[in-house]
């Protein structure tokens, strides 16, 4: 790998890194703030919300400039979203701003690859991208509970500059400040990314046309056989990635009796797993072999039900690294079957944003339900043991379509056969 990969991954990190602590300070926020408990899952929400409406645009937004560039432009606009905070903005809104930066990084960090990289390294580079994120999700979590913790909080408090009013008086705002530092350590990061020399045909700015193209693109993927089960598996997995971060919190204030800080700490339990899960699958799962992991899914849902039956925290650290390296051993070859589909049917940007849209979509539809059962007061148990049961009959209808897919296939070059 060459010197401009390498810095790519750390901006991605440091990026990463102060997405998912600002997750964590925002919910600290809003238990403050006293809000209503099913505005939590809102956050995620908001987040997605962006994903979603940008999707037919940020593709053209990657491709028009050096991608560098967009991941600098992109990271600032994160940076505006975490200061929001410190003015008081809502939660809710300043976490969504975040989500805008997000959006338009997600299709240039991918596409940079495709530019800098030979295509016999990208399911390598891939793998290194999805790995380093999955580090900064489990770190990027662990700071957040640590920076929300009262203790590490005063602590940071005791730090003044001299003759410098720095306006930090909250525990809060001292959390706020650490992770605008990693947001501006990704900045600088961002700003020392080699311009590949890549340059696309003029990018199209009709809002209308861009749309008509994302359509095109979004039902070529959908049609594709095995664009679709890719698509629908990957779908289904973000959803439920994002909703799982919800119910552990809930599940550890509720079942195992511990504070934000302490259940912060499970949540990258849970992505140690998927981390474990993720370099089994990239050692041991080729690309011709992606769909045989499929019953995997079926099973991470059953486990999620014996959640219920747990109530130490010594049962849950096993059982929750478990949940994660199932989902990481079946999502990852899943990942890489569509990335593959994606670059043969159309380009890698307009693949990812597609992506993008679908698995925000599913994230946007799983937490609605979430904070409405939150809304209605139901049982964590019961949320847990109808989430996990909904993850594995998904799944199974996915891995149905996939027989009769391959049998009409089957029956197709049979009839092909018998005209020759």
């Amino acid at each position: 790998m060459n010197r401009g990969f390498y810095t790519i991954m750390a901006a991605q990190f440091f990026s990463s890194l102060a997405d998912n602590a600002l997750l964590i300070a925002a919910i600290a926020l809003l238990t403050e703030m006293h809000s209503p408990q099913w505005m939590t899952p809102l956050l995620k929400l908001f987040f997605a919300l962006s994903y979603i409406l940008l999707a037919a645009f940020v593709g053209a937004f990657a491709d028009a400039l050096p991608k560098g560039r967009v991941m600098f432009i992109t990271n600032l606009v994160k940076i505006v979203g975490c200061s929001l905070m410190f003015f008081k903005v809502h939660p809710l809104l300043s976490y969504a701003v975040v989500g805008l930066g997000a959006a338009a990084y997600s299709p240039a960090k991918y596409g940079i690859l495709t530019e800098l990289l030979p295509a016999e390294k990208l399911v390598a580079a891939n793998g290194w991208i999805e790995g380093l994120t999955i580090a900064s999700i489990i770190l990027g979590t662990v700071l957040g509970g640590s920076l929300v913790n009262p203790s590490i909080a005063a602590a940071l408090l005791q730090f003044d500059m001299p003759m410098v009013d720095t306006g930090v008086d909250t525990p809060i705002e001292a959390a706020l400040s650490v992770i605008s530092l990693s947001y501006f350590l990704g900045a600088l990061f961002n700003l020392k990314i080699p311009d590949t020399g890549a340059r696309y045909a003029h990018q199209e700015r009709n809002p209308l046309r861009l749309v008509t193209d994302f359509a095109r693109c979004y039902t070529t993927l959908w049609k594709d056989k095995l664009g679709q089960i890719s698509l629908g598996v990957t779908t289904l997995f973000w959803g439920a990635g994002a909703t799982l971060q919800f119910i552990v919190l809930k599940w550890a204030e509720k079942s195992l009796h511990i504070p934000l800080d302490k259940a912060a700490i499970l949540q990258g339990v849970v992505a140690i797993g998927v981390a474990i899960g993720a370099i089994a699958a990239a050692r041991f799962v080729p690309l011709k072999k992606s769909l045989s992991v499929m019953p995997l899914g079926v099973a991470m849902g059953l486990v999620v039900v014996s959640m219920t039956m747990v109530h130490t925290v010594w049962i849950a650290y096993p059982l929750l690294i478990l949940i994660g390296a199932l989902s990481g051993y079946f999502v990852v070859p899943m990942n890489a079957l569509l990335q593959h589909r994606g670059h043969v049917l159309m380009s890698a940007g307009h693949s990812i944003a597609v992506q993008n849209f679908n698995e925000n979509l599913s994230v946007l539809g799983m937490l609605v339900l979430y904070a409405l059962m939150i809304k209605l007061n139901v049982n964590v148990n019961i949320v847990i043991v109808m989430f996990g049961l909904f993850v594995s009959s998904m799944m199974l209808v996915v891995m149905r379509k996939h027989k009769r897919n391959q049998q009409e296939f089957d029956s197709l070059s049979l009839i092909g056969e018998h005209k020759h």
